[in-house]
């Protein structure tokens, strides 16, 4: 009996000092990565039209240092530069629903432009016939895309990319859900890796949502090294995997490190591949007062070495 519990002792201290070189290892590799510290800016939607200029004050303030827009909330270019210059804070990105940039991508493309914007993102896809989802909510709408909108989706992309490429900036795709939810037997992420040009358009992996999805960001980030240059890191509570092909429940957002998701090592496989140039907080929700709360994540990415 004693000698059996002298051998469990071992073989659990073997594991745990295993466990804890895995993790040293993986922070290791991850410290690799060492991007400035960025932020989603659609995890402040609240605060910006309320007050702008000091929100993103603020933002500065907790160390970030580059930011991704997901709206300028009639605000002038002129506005906005003013703004992000005394907070310290550097332009990068900027999102759009396909909508928008089918309505309006010449407005769109020459006022990111003049912001200094490298990398216009599609934030999420649209559909080949409009008609089809009219008077559809957006959760119904989220289940009603064919494989069909997704190939056709690849061929938009590729057609924005050349014109945002002949502008001198680059166009970049950001994924959801819905892009890992099996399709007429395809995963709709691999198809728009397969069809679109690496070219003209990048890949803004949602570590987070390929999680929630069903997918592996370290496997992709192997297999597709070069496809992808953009991260948004999330966090959740109540992952549940799929069963059967049902859809589980979907999880609750928290802030980063207090959630399912160990980021060490997609980081590390990040810094192994050397294409990653930009990462970006984006906090969902708060569970605690939105500053309280990028101030986590914020520590949360430099506890890691990664900002």
């Amino acid at each position: 009996m004693n000698q059996s519990r002298r051998d469990f002792l071992k073989t659990t201290s073997a594991s745990l000092i295993c466990g804890s070189t895995l993790l040293s290892s993986a922070t290791a590799f991850a410290k690799g990565l060492k991007l400035p510290l960025g932020l989603q800016l659609y995890s402040v939607r609240d605060l910006l039209p309320k007050e702008f200029a000091g929100t993103l004050k603020q933002l500065g303030a907790l160390g970030f240092v580059e930011v991704e827009s997901a709206g300028y909330y009639d605000h002038s270019a002129k506005e906005v530069k003013s703004a992000l210059n005394a907070a310290g804070l550097k332009l990068v990105s900027a999102h759009y629903a396909s909508d928008p940039l089918h309505e309006k991508f010449d407005e769109i493309l020459a006022f990111n432009h003049e912001l200094g914007v490298s990398t216009i993102v599609c934030s999420s896809p649209g559909f080949k016939n409009p008609a089809r989802v009219k008077g559809m909510g957006w959760a119904e709408r989220n289940h009603a895309m064919t494989i069909d909108d997704w190939h056709w989706n690849a061929e938009q992309f590729n057609i924005f990319g050349e014109k945002v490429k002949s502008a001198g900036m680059s166009f970049g795709y950001h994924n959801h859900i819905a892009e890992f939810r099996v399709t007429d037997g395809l995963v709709p992420y691999d198809e728009l890796l397969r069809l679109t040009d690496p070219s003209k358009v990048t890949m803004e992996m949602d570590c987070g949502w390929v999680t929630v999805g069903g997918g592996n960001p370290i496997e992709y980030l192997r297999k597709h090294a070069s496809r992808i240059s953009m991260l948004h890191v999330k966090d959740f509570v109540g992952l549940v995997k799929p069963v059967a092909g049902k859809e589980a429940p979907e999880p609750k957002p928290v802030e980063l490190g207090t959630g399912t998701i160990d980021y060490a090592p997609i980081f590390a496989e990040a810094a192994k591949g050397g294409n990653i140039k930009h990462i970006f907080v984006e906090q969902e929700a708060f569970t605690v007062p939105p500053m309280q709360s990028l101030k986590m994540d914020a520590d949360y990415m430099r506890k890691l070495g990664v900002a």
